[in-house]
């Protein structure tokens, strides 16, 4: 395992222990490297003071009340390579906010250290030097069993740091670990304290439960430990809400089902397919004996922009998110549908966001029971929107405009402007390298001595075989 530890890292515990102190690799890094994982960030726990990191590392810095160390190590050309975090060995009492100690000891012994942490699996101390592992709580062994177990008292860790509930979940999700039983009881019973965590910590746990591969079972055992009704309430008020028509599910199930079967990685696209639907409840009447839910897009709309204000999610995110909610409704019918229609649906989504769109809407089909993801009528939307979008040989693709024309050859607005136009496509068509604005200008200048009409007929000509040749290649690709 110790050949797989960055040289930097292995040079910053040597150095310690060249100095008359401890260090060991700890927490996460540690579970990790035992997984054969790759570590996202180091972390090493030492006897030494922090006055007395700082003397062995004076370009550290020292700017807390929790031990730690903060030591950023660069190469030899300067360039930033790491930051590590090095932290006194400590134990901690008392959490009256929830958060943070309200007394912190410095210790001299690593075991009282890895009595402080979270879970076992985290509670791991690795010594570089020779190879021992600390394990005081069983944390190989249920690595080896794959879960995922509070250190001690379940109830003592869980008030300590009400989050911690959520990192449970979150570990779970991100590892494929199970919740131990008892740890899962602690949960549901203090699920109640999250409510004194910020908006802000709980957003970032539920990103990297939206992110894992296990995103779906991570939300419902947020559910199912009561922890979802302090984070989404919104969500959890579809519980039990029948729908009628094509939908199979009630409606907390059905956007459920929606996150698992989105085929989108993006924690952002996976977020708006578990909110998609969460105005439904709001919207929910009966007509004719029959479940509707009018304008339930713009209500979960409305909701999913206050779940973004109040956890404190960016503004880019929110706007994505949001959007992709208020527009999950589309319609499309091939037949119906015209070029026009699309191009003022890219213009209401953005060109961005399409694939995400058509995700959602595939993640709401899988997510109501029905079998096909992909109909033939959203594979025909794929090729409308390719087809519009890349606006192919049109001149909209050319480096100059009417005005440009205009201006260069001293011409008031006339027919003469798209003949001139059509011809400079024409080319451009043949040889893309000539569309550049100095160029097609220069040659405007040109064309305009000739006979327009001839060569806009020849020109027509070709930009329709051009047309119809790039549709069928767009056709064949989304087997239309």
């Amino acid at each position: 395992m110790t050949d797989r530890i960055p040289k930097h890292i292995k040079k910053v515990s040597q150095d310690l222990k060249a100095s008359g102190y401890e260090a060991y690799l700890v927490g996460g890094c540690v579970r990790d490297l035992l997984m054969n994982k790759e570590p996202k960030d180091y972390d090493i726990t030492t006897n030494a003071r922090p006055e007395e990191i700082l003397k062995v590392f004076p370009s550290g810095k020292y700017e807390n009340d929790f031990g730690t160390v903060i030591l950023p190590l660069r190469k030899k050309n300067g360039e930033l390579e790491d930051v590590v975090e090095i932290t006194t060995y400590r134990s901690e009492q008392g959490y009256s906010n929830r958060r943070h100690p309200d007394e912190v000891t410095f210790e001299t012994e690593i075991d009282k250290d890895l009595e402080r942490r979270d879970f076992t699996v985290n509670a791991l101390a690795y010594n570089i030097e020779n190879g021992e592992i600390k394990d005081l709580f069983g944390g190989l062994k249920d690595i080896k069993a794959k879960i995922i177990r509070a250190v001690g008292e379940p109830s003592d860790r869980f008030k300590e740091d009400a989050l911690r509930m959520m990192r449970a979940i979150r570990f779970s999700s991100q590892l494929g670990f199970s919740l131990e039983p008892k740890t899962q009881r602690g949960i549901t019973k203090l699920a109640g304290s999250l409510k004194f965590i910020s908006g802000e910590r709980i957003r970032d746990e539920l990103i990297k439960i939206l992110a894992s591969n296990k995103a779906y079972e991570g939300l419902m055992l947020l559910h199912d430990t009561k922890l979802l009704q302090y984070i989404l309430p919104e969500l959890e008020q579809g519980v039990g809400v029948k729908q009628d028509r094509h939908h199979i599910y009630p409606v907390f199930n059905h956007n459920m089902l929606s996150l698992k079967h989105c085929p989108n990685p993006a924690w952002q696209v996976r977020l708006a397919a578990l909110l998609h639907d969460i105005g439904k409840p709001k919207t929910r009447k009966i007509i004719g004996g029959i479940a509707t839910f009018y304008n339930h897009e713009y209500v979960s709309a409305r909701l999913t922009e206050k779940i973004m204000k109040r956890l404190r999610f960016s503004s880019d995110d929110s706007q994505r998110i949001v959007n992709l909610v208020k527009n999950h409704m589309f319609y499309y019918n091939v037949g119906e549908v015209s070029a026009a229609s699309v191009r003022r649906l890219i213009v209401k989504v953005g060109k961005e966001n399409l694939k995400d769109l058509i995700d959602l809407r595939v993640a709401d089909r899988l997510g109501s029971g029905t079998p096909k993801a992909m109909p033939y009528k959203l594979r025909h939307l794929q090729y409308m929107l390719e087809k519009v979008q890349n606006d192919p040989v049109s001149v909209k693709m050319l480096k100059v405009n009417g005005e440009d024309l205009m201006t260069s050859l001293d011409i008031k607005p006339s027919p003469k402007i798209g003949a001139l136009l059509d011809v400079l496509l024409s080319e451009v068509i043949e040889e893309p390298e000539k569309n550049e604005k100095g160029f097609l200008l220069k040659r405007a200048l040109e064309l305009d001595k000739l006979n327009l009409e001839e060569l806009r007929a020849k020109a027509k000509e070709l930009i329709e075989e051009k047309q119809v040749e790039e549709d069928k290649n767009i056709k064949k690709q989304f087997k239309v």
